[in-house]
Order: structure tokens, then sequence, then C-alpha cells
């Protein structure tokens, strides 16, 4: 007897639950081992693309950047070449980014591609399948939507994907250069730097779409203050959208934001990048902008630009179910993020062994499962299965403050396989910086913890978990917020004009060292001060001008801090 699964959406929606319902227990009580097997590594040139076409025929197409896209069936054997597009531009981040399906495929064959086009624009063109379903008939070409693209040729964007209210949705650069000059991203007359939504049409004759009328600025605008959102996606379960924003010079960022709320979501740029500011002329208050759920630093360790990933629904790896992956073009590491259970999220950290780079999309199969496309020309499936038992699971995580003390309090409802917890702060909810180490219980049944911190400066200071397995692998918790006032400087001038920082020590020797600290977070000198009373100068006369933190640790590996300037 054969059982046969329909496609209706409900059947399909409560299936999805059941199989969340039934591997819940599994992903929380193991953290995802990922690793990624070559499965087509022949015949690609620059592949940036892999999408399905939801028709039941289980192929997958990759997308050339030169313009070709090449079709596969279920086991990787090439079919085609589904089709070739000409006269465009291929040079640089421009070529062809992306292939979208009509959700009507089946029955339509209308498919919708984008590209950088000869003069440098933006454009969206729709095709038609041939009598042949692995080619594509070249003649049923008309152009949807153009967006002009004038000067740079970088920051074109760009993915697309249907939404389930049928509409086009298209990810697309701020214009390019350095800096969002013209502020486009921030301009909602101008269709760059933006998520855009568009109703495109059947029909043979223009106009080939429509503007949705809830779009909430009357345009083809759907959300804004996007600097280079290379890619994203949706959850297809939950319709959430997650976008991978690449950054200016400091900050990768990869935002999220629910499917109820995704209509006139702002990300912030060139106001902020990722939580810092970047130019905030003319800008709201930070909490006017969706902040990222995740930040990494560029330049980090090779880290340069962030590729945006996709939450796996698949059912061949479990473990895997529920979690985000992304990962830097540039750099090896995957960012495997899942909520946290408290309204946030987790991040993992996770070196790919053996290392590959250049990965610029995650892509499905009909049934979900997941694939990482590298430009180098392979294609890999990623696998996961249940590693070491998730190190910890946190219950709560919280502060009182007295004057310049913080105590810093978090419990959790298990551990297992747990080394230690970091405590990192930070004075712009961005850059973090260590302030001690709290040794792990590893109590299976949860334990409390908690740690002092001497802030001693004025305003907000955030502070963060890092916590390292024993295997090395790092999580992290979600990020608080308190309030400090009343500091007393202890450095004096604050501001530094004669190239000498001045440090008053108390009359009792309480500090063992002093650490100066730049505004990305590098520690560029440290002294030991143990026995020490009284004034210790430092130099300041080899620093550029800027921000820097000066730190005093005691014995205890409590600290002390105070921001000062160096003119």
């Amino acid at each position: 007897m054969t059982i046969k699964f329909t496609k209706h959406p409900l059947t399909c929606f409560f299936l999805h639950l059941f199989i969340m319902a039934l591997l819940m227990v599994s992903a929380a009580q193991a953290q995802p081992i990922v690793s990624l097997t070559p499965v087509i590594n022949s015949g690609l040139n620059q592949p940036v693309q892999l999408v399905n076409a939801a028709d039941g025929s289980n192929r997958l197409f990759l997308v050339g950047k030169t313009g070709d896209i090449r079709v596969y069936d279920a086991n990787f054997s090439f079919l085609g070449t589904f089709l070739t597009i000409t006269g465009i531009r291929t040079s640089g981040e421009e070529g062809l980014l992306s292939l979208a399906f009509h959700p009507q495929y089946e029955t339509n064959g209308f498919f919708y591609v984008y590209y950088t086009n000869a003069a440098g624009n933006l454009e969206i063109a729709r095709y038609t399948v041939s009598s042949n379903p692995n080619v594509a008939d070249t003649t049923t070409r008309v152009t949807v939507i153009t967006i002009p693209h004038p000067v740079n040729s970088n920051h074109n964007g760009g993915e697309m994907h249907f939404g389930s209210d049928g509409f086009l949705y298209l990810s697309t650069g701020d214009g390019g250069g350095g800096g969002d000059v013209p502020n486009n991203a921030q301009t909602n007359t101008v269709l760059l730097g933006k998520i855009i939504r568009i109703n495109p049409s059947t029909g043979s004759a223009p106009p080939y779409y429509t503007v949705p009328a809830d779009n909430p600025y009357g345009n083809e605008v759907f959300a804004n203050g996007l600097r280079n959102p290379f890619r994203w996606s949706f959850d297809r379960l939950t319709g959430d959208m997650w976008i991978g924003d690449v950054g200016q010079g400091n900050w990768e960022e990869i935002s999220y934001r629910p499917a109820a709320s995704l209509n006139g979501a702002n990300y912030g740029w060139r106001c902020y990048e990722g939580n810092a500011p970047y130019n905030t002329a003319g800008c709201a208050a930070q909490s006017s902008y969706v902040s990222p759920v995740y930040v990494y630093p560029n330049p980090g360790s090779g880290a340069a630009a962030v590729t945006g990933g996709v939450v796996y629904r698949g059912t061949q790896s479990p473990a895997l179910y529920g979690y985000y992956v992304a990962v830097d073009f540039y750099d090896n590491d995957l960012y495997i993020i899942n909520p946290d259970g408290n309204g946030g999220f987790t991040t993992n950290v996770q070196a790919i062994t053996p290392s590959v780079t250049n990965i610029g999309d995650f892509g499905e199969s009909e049934d979900g499962e997941l694939f990482a496309v590298s430009v180098a020309g392979t294609v890999y499936r990623i696998t996961a299965v249940n590693g070491a038992p998730v190190p910890v699971i946190m219950a709560n995580f919280g502060a009182s403050v007295v004057n310049k003390q913080v105590q810093l309090q978090w419990s959790t409802s298990s551990e297992s396989n747990l080394d230690l917890f970091d405590i990192e702060y930070s004075t712009d909810g961005n850059s973090f910086t260590y302030a001690g180490t709290v040794q792990a219980q590893n109590a299976a049944a949860g334990a409390a913890y908690n740690f002092l911190h001497i802030a001693n400066f004025n305003g907000f200071v955030f502070y963060r978990l890092k916590m390292k397995d024993d295997n090395g692998r790092l999580s992290y918790s979600g990020i608080i917020k308190v309030e400090l006032k009343g500091a007393t400087a202890f450095v004096s001038p604050s501001v530094i004009s004669n190239g000498v920082i001045q440090i008053n020590l108390p009359s009792e020797a309480y500090y063992a060292q002093v650490e100066v600290i730049n505004s990305n977070g590098a520690v560029l000198v440290k002294r030991d001060i143990e026995g020490q009373t009284g004034r210790v100068q430092l130099s300041a006369a080899e620093y550029l001008p800027g921000v820097y933190m000066v730190r005093l640790i005691n014995k205890r590996n409590e600290a002390v801090i105070q921001k000062i300037v160096i003119e």
C-alpha cells in the first residue's frame, strides 16, 4: 500500500509543528555539529545561488554569476543548461544574482531573474519555461522592473523570494561606494538599500507588476535601512525574515524580523552600522530602528562580508531543526543561531572543518534540506548530528547596581561539558571587552552565579556572557543593559593633550594591573601595578586621537573602567 502526503498548506504546517515538537527535545539537549559534504564540484562557473522550483520535480537550479542557470536532478546529475542570459555586466559584484520561481510555476511556467544590466542598473526579468522542462523559452523574456543604480558598480544586493502572500520580494544594496553618501537607504523615494515588494502580473502586456496596497510608502519599498543585503531568506515554516547585511568597515550584522512585523521595518543603515553609530545626522533615536540579533567585527580574523543564511526545516538532520545558519564569505566560521527561550537568540560559532570559504549562498531543496554554494565552484550538502550536550541552558541573567558596583547574577537550568563563562561589557552595545571569568560548576540540574564588576563611568553599560564548552566551542547569552551614575574619575584629566595618561591609585595597594583599550576592544598595553599606590603615568604619545578606555583590575579579577579622550 502506498501512502501519499498531499501538498495542502495546512497539512504541511501541522506536520511541521509535529516534527518540531518531536525534535525540540533533541535540539535542546545537543549542540548541532555541522558538516559540509561536496555534492557538485565540477561544471559550475561562479555559482551564486541554489533554488528549487517547488513543482514536485525535486530538481535543483544553480545560478551562475556570469549568466548561466544549470539544472540538476535530486541525485545531482546534470540535466542541462536551463537558461543563459547575455548582455549583462558580470565584473566585481555585478552579474546574474538571483532566480525565483512563481508560486504557480507548475501550471504557468513563469520564473524571474535578477541581474545588473548592460548599463549597470538593477533589473528583474520574467521568462517562461519551454515545452522541455529543463530549458527556458528565451523568446518570452519581458523586463518587469529596472532600478537605477548610478555611479558605483558595487552593492547591488540581492536576492528574490516569493512570500506566502504571493508577492515578489527583492533585496537591493544602497548604491555602492562607501558610507551611502546620498543616504539612499533612508530615502524612501529611492529603491536602493531596501527590501522591495511587488505583485507581479501574469499578463502578456505591461505593466508586469503592481504595487501592493499595504506597502508602507505607496511605492515598491517594503523595508529600508540596509547597506548590502546580498543574501536573505524567509523561514519556510513561520514566514519570519532573516537578513545578512554586509557592513561598512567595522561590523557585519544578521537581522531578524517576525512575520507579523515585516512591513515598514527600518534596519538602521546609514545611521547605524550594527549597533554602533555611523552617521546619525537627521536620524531618529536608536530605539526606532531594528537592531541586529548578532554582529561580529569586520575586519575580524579574516571576516569581512556576511552571507545570510537559512533556517533549517528539513528532516534528515534533526539536530539542526529550527536553527538559522549563516557564514562569512571570506572566513570559515558558521554562525548558528536559535531562540534562547527568553525572547532572544543564542549564537554558536563553529569553524567549518576542513575549511570552506567563498560561500555566497545557502539554498533549500523542495523537502527543506540545506545546501551551501561556494563561488569557487562547489555545492555542499549541509548535515548535522547531535554533538556534545548543549553546554548550558540559561534560566535568567540580570544585574543590580549600587553606585559604581554592578552585581551580575545568572542561573542555569542545565549544564554539561561547560568550561567557563567569560563576562564581557560594552558602552555601545556593539564592541565588547573582557571583564572577567567564572568557572562553570557543570551542575546537571543547573547552578547560580554572580560576578562583581566595578564600572567607573556614567551612562549605559551592556553585558553579555560568552560561554565556552570543553571542546572550545563558543555561545553567547542575550545582552542586558544597566545605567551607571555618580562615577569618580581616576584618570585626571580625562582629556589627554600632553601625551601622558595620569592614573590616580588609592592609598591602599588594591589594583594589580592597568590596561589601555582602543575603541575596537583591543588591549594596547598592560602594566603590572601590584603593590603600587598614588600616581602612575602611561605614555599616550603613540596613540592616534580618539576615544579609549583605561581599566584597573584587582586580584579578584574585578575591574574599574574609565573612558578617556586622546587629542
